[in-house]
């Protein structure tokens, strides 16, 4: 839509200060935006907590998926408006920050902009709203952070039930039992007593293997390859007293640089080829042998083929146990785990690069075989979790959910405070901040309260998703906090109000902060801008 043009409500002294300006073009770009990203927060309101649905999402290339993350769910999502892309983004972030809580984000983020539009439309200016927000976002983290129990990482109890609370909303959510002690015991054999704040989530490697059930979900101390041995010649298949090593060249004859052929004319210079390869590989198993290296992990070679049918003939004689195809990236995981060296070249293969286990097997699960690598000497700070499921969609799913519950116990060890879940915290927020905003004067107030109003969704969602009645319960949760009960929350099992913490439902301080300051920073983002320039 074009602008007015100046010209006509333009009185006839042209004088540059009294010409009429046309707000409508930023008013409806506001309007737009604001819009745009509330549908999208609706799209994903309706799987938030316990009792939330779940979406299913058929991607363009037939890929069907179920899931119950928020980020998940928007990343899939193909969003084409500017502002909705930024509720997009603030999920990611919510997911790399917290790791759970990312449903929630986006519907807070999405009830503030509900009350934006309102104040907006009451002739408030964006600026003004925008400075309240950043006010009341911080007035809230403090009021959260006072509200918080502080737990020890020896207190196990306290981790499982909040990685149960996290995975509770989940689709494996009657497996919360079993899945979520297992992600308590992964973070913490990972912990670094020396950097107790830093835990690197890409230590804790999960295998998924088809066949079988969630339950049989197993936490392996060791490594787990979803592969088989190489069976060429009859190999071993079980080793005891492993000596590993993790290998980056190939065992096979060496190829030119260049394309070329070699033309033979005669048999005996054939023979002197054949014999020739097979000197060079033996050669190279003997260098193997000689340090007493009984398995070989080696790593998928893009040139030319890692292993040929002799060598791993030759291999299987020397009763060498051989993994092949390892994947390039899985080779740090792997190093850190055995605490040994890559190999890069058969000159600088010592024993003291080798790996050492008790027991390298190969175990049938489900309709394939995996390897399994137990009793590992001096193991690095790693662990494998083996995931089952009926299908993939389950698997992709508890893969998802058991992430979920990791990161909720990482933001437990860098931050080790807990808050009530079930809408708690929210509605006390609401209360406080309401109460604040009567003390602020002029339109901060006004700003202040609506966003306290806002916060009141989650409890409203809550309860709607669980099929009460949402309007009398998020009433009856004000009239409780009013009344000094701070951990009132709504319990979605029994269908009313109880204190929260005694029924085990808690989160860690940093998602629920983490989720505030994100959702108001994403909505004033979107509240400052008034125009879309497309750049062709």
């Amino acid at each position: 839509m074009a602008a007015v043009p100046a010209a006509v409500s333009q009185p006839r002294s042209s004088s540059k200060t009294e010409s009429y300006v046309d707000n409508k073009r930023k008013e409806d770009i506001r309007q737009a935006n604001i819009v745009a990203a509330r549908t999208v927060a609706n799209a994903v309101r309706t799987s938030l907590g316990p009792k939330g649905m779940d979406k299913m999402i058929s991607t363009a290339n037939g890929e069907v998926i179920i899931t119950n993350d928020g980020a998940t769910i928007l990343n899939k999502m193909e969003v084409l408006q500017p502002a909705a892309k930024m509720l997009v983004e603030l999920s990611k972030s919510q997911d790399s920050a917290a790791g759970d809580g990312t449903t929630t984000v986006v519907v807070i983020a999405g009830a503030l902009l509900k009350q934006c539009l309102t104040l907006l439309s009451n002739g408030i200016h964006p600026t003004v709203i925008s400075d309240s927000l950043h006010k009341a976002a911080i007035k809230a983290v403090d009021v959260l952070t006072a509200m918080a129990v502080p737990v020890e990482l020896s207190d196990r109890d306290s981790l499982v039930k909040s990685a149960s609370t996290s995975l509770n909303s989940k689709v494996v959510s009657q497996y919360s039992t079993l899945l979520a002690p297992l992600a308590v015991d992964s973070v913490l054999t990972v912990v670094d007593p020396s950097t107790p704040e830093l835990v690197d989530l890409r230590d804790i490697k999960i295998v998924k293997k088809l066949g079988g059930t969630v339950d049989d979900t197993e936490l392996v101390k060791g490594l787990v390859f979803d592969k088989k041995v190489s069976h060429a010649a009859g190999g071993p298949t079980r080793m005891e007293n492993a000596k590993i090593a993790v290998i980056q060249f190939q065992i096979s004859p060496p190829k030119t640089d260049i394309e070329q052929s070699i033309v033979v004319s005669d048999y005996t210079q054939m023979d002197r080829i054949l014999k020739e390869e097979r000197n060079y590989i033996l050669g190279m198993i003997k260098k193997i042998k000689a340090t007493g290296c009984n398995v070989l992990l080696i790593q998928k070679s893009i040139l030319r083929d890692a292993v040929t049918e002799l060598s791993l003939h030759y291999l299987a004689k020397a009763k060498i146990l051989v993994v092949k195809d390892v994947e390039r990236d899985e080779i740090e995981f792997i190093t850190k785990t055995l605490n040994c060296l890559p190999i890069a070249n058969i000159e600088h293969f010592r024993s003291e690069k080798l790996g050492y286990a008790d027991l390298v097997e190969e175990l049938s699960l489900g309709d394939g075989k995996i390897v399994k690598i137990t009793g590992i000497k001096d193991m690095g700070r790693t662990t494998t979790v083996l995931v089952r499921g009926s299908n993939q969609l389950v698997l992709d799913e508890a893969e998802r959910s058991l992430h979920d519950a990791l990161c909720v116990i990482r933001c437990l060890v860098s931050k080790r405070f807990l808050i009530a879940g079930g809408g708690a915290p929210e509605i006390e927020l609401s209360r406080q901040l309401g109460a604040w905003a009567k003390v602020l004067y002029g339109m901060e107030g006004y700003c202040v309260r609506s966003f306290a109003e806002a916060l009141e969704v989650i409890p409203y969602t809550l309860a709607e998703n669980a099929g009460l009645n949402p309007i009398a319960i998020v009433t009856e949760l004000r009239n409780r906090h009013a009344q000094g009960e701070i951990n009132a929350g709504i319990n979605v099992r029994k269908g009313q109000i109880t204190n929260i913490l005694e029924e085990n439902v808690v989160q860690p301080l940093l998602v629920s902060t983490s989720a505030i300051t994100l959702a108001t920073e994403c909505v004033r983002m979107i509240l400052k801008i008034d125009d879309i320039v497309t750049v062709r």
